[in-house]
Order: structure tokens, then C-alpha cells, then sequence
């Protein structure tokens, strides 16, 4: 056990060590207005490339996310089902997906799935 951790730590100092070396070395100390604004065929730019974009639509594809991963749990419930008991399969499946559920009904009472124009 003394193994295990005396290489565990002797990992974590080299990775910190080559981390803290890259951060130092790649840092970019010169700034040029040309370089950093974008490239239109040798003029300058007529508006900001950089436009914001919708904080909406960010919180749609978030809330997209997060169930796509929960449908990726639930997949595997249905192998579990050859092995598990009846009745605790019934119970994790339904508490499970009362889960997902009551999230859902908590975006949708605050207003994060209507899409504002």
C-alpha cells in the first residue's frame, strides 16, 4: 500500500511539475490588434466577430446535455433486468426516471424550456 501511494504521489509532482512548466512556457506576452482581430481579405473588419450569443440557447443545449446523459443511464437498466430482483429493478427504475420527471417539471415551471424572441 506504501508502493501504491509513494507512486501516486510521485505522479501527481510530475504531472503538476509539467503543467506548471508548459503554463509558463507558452504564455504569449505579445498582443497584436491584427493577429487577434479576424482575417477579411486584407481589410479591416466592417463589426465585431465576436457577437454574443444567445444565453438561451446555451441553457437549452445545458438542459439537452444532462438528459442525453440520463438517457444513457437508463440504457443499461434494461440488462440489469435479466439479473435483478423484480422488485428493486421496479423501485430504481421508478424513482429513477421520478427524477428525470421532477427535473423536467422544475425547467419547465421556471421557464427555461420557453424560448424567448
Amino acid at each position: 500500500m506504501m508502493i501504491v501511494t509513494s507512486i501516486s504521489s510521485i505522479m501527481l509532482l510530475i504531472s503538476t511539475a509539467m503543467i506548471i512548466m508548459a503554463s509558463l512556457i507558452s504564455k504569449k506576452t505579445f498582443s497584436d490588434r491584427e493577429k487577434s482581430s479576424p482575417f477579411e481579405c486584407g481589410f479591416d473588419p466592417k463589426s465585431s466577430a465576436r457577437i454574443p450569443f444567445s444565453l438561451q440557447f446555451f441553457l437549452i443545449a445545458v438542459i439537452f446535455l444532462i438528459f442525453d446523459v440520463e438517457i444513457t443511464l437508463i440504457l443499461p437498466l434494461i440488462v440489469t433486468m435479466k439479473i435483478s430482483n423484480t422488485l428493486s429493478f421496479l423501485s430504481i427504475t421508478t424513482t429513477f426516471i421520478i427524477i428525470l420527471l421532477s427535473g423536467l417539471y422544475h425547467e419547465w415551471s421556471q421557464g427555461a424550456l420557453n424560448w424567448a424572441y
